[in-house]
């Protein structure tokens, strides 16, 4: 396989209309723009831009909640937001005890008349801000961390911003690495203890020991705060901890617990929005992610090595994209000369060249394949392709190119990672089809031929056949 494996599988993106719109839906985001357009001359702020307290239930009101504590903390974390990302603009009071003015920011315009990709960066800026808070510390008491000289002592908090956002990235990190595994833009809800244990537990520790469960534990209850402030940007989608189980040690729980339902533990999950937002700050951090799509304007040859790394439906996504924008008898030609090589990669190539001719009109394609029937190469795969169209006028292969193909194919899975069910049935159907099939396939020149014999022998069910793969084997690296 020519190139270095990707860090992480390609990621299926919505449009960036569909995100955009998501961006603006989100309620926090759709909160700040509410607040940003209620705000005019007569909105008073303390310093740092916070909205005076006695402003904070018409605040409240204006986003339609109840002017009471909870209303006032969300208008609060709403005009944070507005703050943070240019939909207002804040000039802080002359005095310590005066109050500022605000105005509508520039950006403010961007949420009725500005592109997708415009709404997009603000809502990353948005993302960003309250991130920043999802990894602020917590304390019961501000008044215990302010020291006789009046200033804050960080010591005492016992927290380190790197350590903090590091684990975070971890963790999402993984809750990424788990979604874009799957086959759409939405995964499935993952437990919550088992994403803490999946960034807390060593990989080789077999059964994990009390202090590193009671990590887990603490990771899990700091996660739940977490992702309850990432939830409103629509990161993620968040079902918390039942806050039944939340109980002091000695004291019994309210209700019975139900140790089979991992739900209440806590189930998070990437919504479509927090793909692209994870994303966008890996490439930032210089991690490779790649996305769907990435391909279209490059060869057929960095298309079907790349396509070794994809989920099926990824890699089926990713060929539509790049066949798109090509006359179909040029990609099929572009195809088939990318498909051939002597080298390790050449069997997958032709793999994933015969799955990508699969999605062109064969009408479009027949000429460019029958084209390549007396190629040593193609000439195989090629007959595969119009046989399963019901092609008329096939030419029977030579024994030579049965062979070839045969080892070409079996080489091709071994580097797929196919399920060792179907790659058994694969070789056990390709030996019991050709009578002497192993005296004739060591004599096959092609790179993988030893290789692909010795597997047949790790692999056939059938202790003699085995036996006589390992010969066969033995043969093809003496020939050579």
């Amino acid at each position: 396989m020519s190139g270095d494996r990707p860090t992480l599988p390609p990621v299926r993106l919505n449009s960036d209309a569909e995100l955009a719109r998501d961006a603006l839906a989100s309620p926090l985001f759709a909160r700040a723009v509410l607040l940003a357009r209620w705000a005019g001359p007569g909105t008073r702020v303390a310093a740092g831009g916070e909205l005076v307290e006695a402003q904070l239930p018409g605040a409240a009101e204006a986003l339609g909640l109840a002017a009471d504590e909870d209303g006032a903390a969300y208008a609060s974390e709403a005009w944070r937001l507005a703050v943070d990302i240019g939909l207002l603009d804040v000039e802080d009071p002359e005095e310590e005890d005066g109050e500022g003015t605000v105005t509508a920011g520039d950006n403010l315009a961007l949420v009725t008349s500005g592109s997708p990709q415009e709404i997009l960066a603000l809502w990353l800026d948005g993302l960003e801000a309250v991130y920043g808070d999802a990894i602020a510390p917590l304390f019961d008491d501000f008044a215990d961390l302010v020291g006789e000289d009046g200033e804050i002592d960080f010591e005492k908090l016992e927290w380190d911003p790197e350590i903090e956002s590091e684990f975070l990235d971890g963790v999402l990190g993984n809750l990424y690495l788990l979604t874009v595994a799957g086959d759409g833009p939405e995964g499935e809800p993952v437990p919550l203890p088992a994403l803490a244990a999946s960034v807390i537990v060593p990989e080789d520790m077999g059964e994990p020991t009390d202090d590193v469960l009671e990590q887990v534990s603490e990771a899990m209850m700091r996660l739940d705060d977490q992702f309850r402030v990432l939830e409103p940007i629509g990161l993620v989608a968040y079902q918390p901890v039942d806050e039944a189980l939340m109980v002091e040690e000695g004291e019994e729980p309210a209700e019975p617990l139900d140790d089979e339902d991992v739900s209440r533990y806590g189930m998070v999950r990437l919504t479509p929005l927090g793909l692209y937002g994870i994303r966008a700050r890996m490439l930032d951090a210089g991690v490779e992610a790649p996305a769907v799509g990435d391909l279209a304007d490059k060869g057929a040859d960095v298309l079907l090595d790349a396509l070794a790394y994809f989920p099926e439906s990824s890699a089926r996504a990713e060929t539509l994209g790049w066949l798109e924008g090509r006359e179909p008898a040029a990609a099929v030609r572009e195809l088939l000369a990318a498909a051939r090589g002597g080298d390790e990669g050449a069997p997958l190539r032709r793999l994933y060249c015969q799955q990508a001719l699969s999605l062109v009109a064969a009408d479009e394609a027949e000429p460019e394949v029958r084209g390549v029937l007396d190629d040593a190469e193609l000439g195989g795969l090629a007959r595969v392709w119009l046989v399963e169209r019901g092609a008329a006028d096939v030419p029977a292969p030579p024994e030579s190119m049965i062979f070839w193909l045969a080892i070409d194919t079996i080489a091709a899975q071994l580097d797929a990672d196919g399920e060792l069910e179907e790659l058994q049935g694969l070789v056990e159907g390709l030996v019991g089809q050709h009578a002497g099939f192993f005296e004739a396939a060591w004599r096959v020149d092609h790179p993988a031929t030893a290789d692909v014999l010795e597997a047949m022998g790790r692999l056939h069910s059938d202790k003699r056949a085995a036996k006589d793969a390992r010969k066969a084997a033995f043969k093809a690296r003496s020939r050579n």
